[in-house]
């Protein structure tokens, strides 16, 4: 009986240690990542007093010769530190999220990424996050050497509001879905156009950021891609570059997206894609990418119609040869190439698989217009490589923010032709 005691409460032991770890790691995936910087560590007990909510500390500077103490502090939704001041006086610099600073006796400020708050010595104020957003900040102890801080009374929930609530007439006030969305593919971002059209990026980034995203089954990583091609398709070359570099933060490879661009010279034309490959160098020289990079042909002049022929049977399967069949002799060239240059040069090449480029031709072709039945050809050659319905609907729902309505429109339309309902 002793032993069954024994063992009962052995058991419960390491059920509640295994509860206690998963809880825990729960909540460390819970933490978004709001910034390039570091979370770091919970704030010490030193510290953390003199905060409501949680707030997280990660130093960054080691030599204390340089006499510049800089360190990342991470606030969670509604987390924000006591009234206080510094003898030495401190620079805030936000790297991400969404926060507040607020002088005593002055009128509280937003904080939005790439803002500087420069705070005198002396001066008594407070700063963390706001209600519904992460924060993030680069504290810079300035005068380290006789600098002090003193720290005095919370904030309470009163002031707190009063201060937060000015976000109602903030220039943007976005949800947290978008929030995290967003700082996922650019950490830190500073959007131009937030300052001048404040109210359109709160309308666009809480949409296609917000809710859009939350109605779909697929990835950041192919969602991005997607969004490549449709930009190129479309000479989107502003948005194609910030796509770029968010594509390199959620781990989108360099062959990726080079391939992404030679695959479009077949659908889009060089005349429109030379812009982009240019574009896509310049940031890949910016993050250090030597170029050229590792070619990935698996074809050569003399084997790429046969494959092409062969790749494009395997996905379209008996149409192809009808196409020939019923090709006028004069434009039976026009096939060939299609075999041999469309397929046999760009869709064999490896760095992306067949399921991916398949996904990638239906992005191009419903961002383009006027490619009515070509939409529909690929609408198969997709579920043929396994790309289902659901799949496909998914796609057209992630780009709808940067193809419009009525290009959207028309691919459901296309897309409920093909695989009804």
């Amino acid at each position: 009986m002793k032993n069954l005691v024994t063992i009962s409460i052995v058991a419960a032991i390491l059920l509640f240690s295994q509860y206690n770890q998963l809880k825990a790691q729960n909540m460390i995936e819970k933490n978004p990542k709001v910034s390039n910087f570091p979370v770091g560590d919970k704030l010490p007990e030193m510290y953390s007093k003199y905060f409501i909510g949680q707030a997280y500390l990660a130093p960054l500077t080691k030599n204390k010769d340089l006499n510049c103490p800089i360190s990342n502090v991470t606030f969670e939704p509604g987390c924000r530190n006591n009234w206080h001041s510094h003898t030495g006086g401190q620079i805030l610099v936000v790297v991400g999220g969404k926060g507040y600073y607020q002088a005593k006796g002055e009128a509280a400020r937003l904080l939005l990424p790439g803002d500087v708050v420069e705070i005198s010595a002396n001066v008594v104020h407070w700063h963390g996050a706001g209600p519904d957003s992460w924060f993030s900040h680069l504290a810079i102890e300035t005068n380290p050497q006789n600098s002090k801080n003193t720290w005095l009374e919370a904030v309470d929930d009163e002031q707190y509001k009063k201060a937060t609530d000015a976000s109602k007439s903030d220039p943007i006030n976005l949800t947290n879905a978008a929030i995290k969305n967003h700082e996922e593919l650019w950490p830190g971002y500073i959007s131009k156009i937030a300052k001048t059209d404040p109210e359109l990026i709160q309308i666009f980034d809480n949409w296609a950021f917000g809710e859009v995203i939350s109605d779909g089954n697929i990835d950041t990583k192919t969602r991005v891609i997607m969004i490549m091609g449709s930009t190129i398709a479309q000479g989107a070359l502003t948005e194609y570059k910030m796509f770029v570099n968010g594509a390199l933060n959620v781990g989108v490879t360099p062959v990726e997206i080079k391939e992404i661009l030679y695959q479009s010279v077949a659908y889009v034309g060089v005349a429109k894609v030379i812009d982009f490959i240019n574009a896509a160098n310049e940031i890949f020289t910016e993050h250090g990418i030597a170029l050229p990079l590792k070619g990935q042909s698996t074809t050569n002049r003399e084997t790429r119609f046969e494959k092409g022929l062969a790749l494009q049977k395997d996905i379209f399967g008996e149409v192809i040869d009808k196409m020939y069949e019923q090709a006028p002799k004069n434009q039976l060239h026009i096939q060939k190439y299609l075999s041999a240059n469309c397929f046999g040069d760009y869709q064999t090449r490896t760095g992306l698989d067949t399921k991916t480029r398949e996904l990638l031709t239906f992005s191009m072709l419903i961002s383009m217009g006027g490619t009515e039945s070509q939409v529909k050809g690929h609408i198969l050659g997709n579920v043929k490589v396994g790309n289902d319905k659901e799949t496909l609907l998914s796609v057209t729902t992630q780009l709808l923010p940067y193809i419009g309505y009525p290009r959207t429109l028309n691919a459901l339309k296309f897309l409920n032709e093909v695989i009804p309902e």
